[in-house]
């Protein structure tokens, strides 16, 4: 027997959102944020776009709570099936009963949906999005045969790393043209710096050398390093360190080593530490 349940069926995603009352901590480093809630006034998909561990994700967390929006988190990877995001019958008890996947309980309920590394995603699977996108804001089910027409709170939001990009991983035109786009990067210095001592809970002093070092890796990236220092394992680094870890085994453990296994790149971003440390 088939059965479609009711929205009501599973837990509404308001009550899973924001443990804390407190807006997550984030540093805005240019006009990213009004652009962003003027989007969501306008009801455009956003696409944000910046290397790993820039801010991107905390972003989306900061701007969901300003506009009071439950906010539904996907992470991308290529075993992601369309059913995945729009639903799937189980089987429960004796009957064959329709659950919403997260996409589809966004756009019912009116959050904010945020497609983590877009680009990891099967092709075939981010087509579910395009009607989403346009004028139509409409999500189709077809096992359903259903169309659902997007709260006027839905919002989609997706991000992916340039630096990422090849032949066979990139977003395809057709999906790209329907976002609006925002462009991150690492923060200046002493924004950086801010960062690292709040969410590792160290000095000023000490956030400000581990912000030198991350700088320093960066520049190192034309000799063979695909991705250079975020600003998240700065932060691993911090939290080693005041937990006792001596800060430059902080930073070989939470910075280096995650970066390369190439013995001669590691020994340049050792000599780096001992530098600084």
């Amino acid at each position: 027997m088939l059965s479609k349940p009711s929205s009501q069926a599973d837990v509404p995603l308001k009550m899973h959102h924001f443990p804390s009352p407190e807006t997550p901590y984030y540093v805005a480093a240019d006009d990213e944020v009004a652009v962003f809630e003027a989007a969501a006034q306008a009801r455009l998909p956003v696409m944000l776009k910046g290397p790993t561990g820039c801010g991107k994700t905390r972003f989306v967390e900061s701007v969901a709570h300003r506009l009071k929006r439950p906010l539904v988190t996907i992470s991308c990877h290529e075993d992601l099936f369309a059913s995945d995001l729009v639903g799937r019958f189980l089987l429960q008890a004796d009957q064959t009963i329709w659950h919403d996947g997260l996409l589809t309980r966004a756009v019912r309920e009116g959050a904010i949906c945020y497609l983590d590394e877009i680009v990891e995603a099967r092709k075939d699977t981010t087509v579910v999005i395009h009607s989403l996108t346009d004028h139509r804001r409409m999500l189709t089910i077809d096992k359903l045969g259903e169309s659902i027409v997007a709260h006027p709170d839905f919002l989609l939001v997706v991000s992916y790393n340039p630096g990422y990009q090849s032949v066979l991983k990139d977003l395809k035109q057709s999906t790209r043209q329907r976002f609006v786009a925002i462009t991150f990067n690492y923060l200046e210095a002493e924004d950086e710096a801010r960062v690292v001592a709040h969410e590792g809970g160290v000095e000023m002093d000490v956030a400000r050398r581990l912000v030198t070092l991350g700088r320093k890796i960066r520049h190192i990236r034309e000799h063979g390093l695909v991705e250079g220092a975020s600003t998240r394992l700065l932060i691993y680094a911090a939290r080693l360190a005041i937990l006792g870890v001596p800060l430059p085994k902080a930073c070989r453990t939470a910075v280096c080593e995650p970066l390369s296994d190439d013995e001669q790149l590691l020994q340049t971003m050792s000599e780096l530490i001992d530098d600084l440390f």
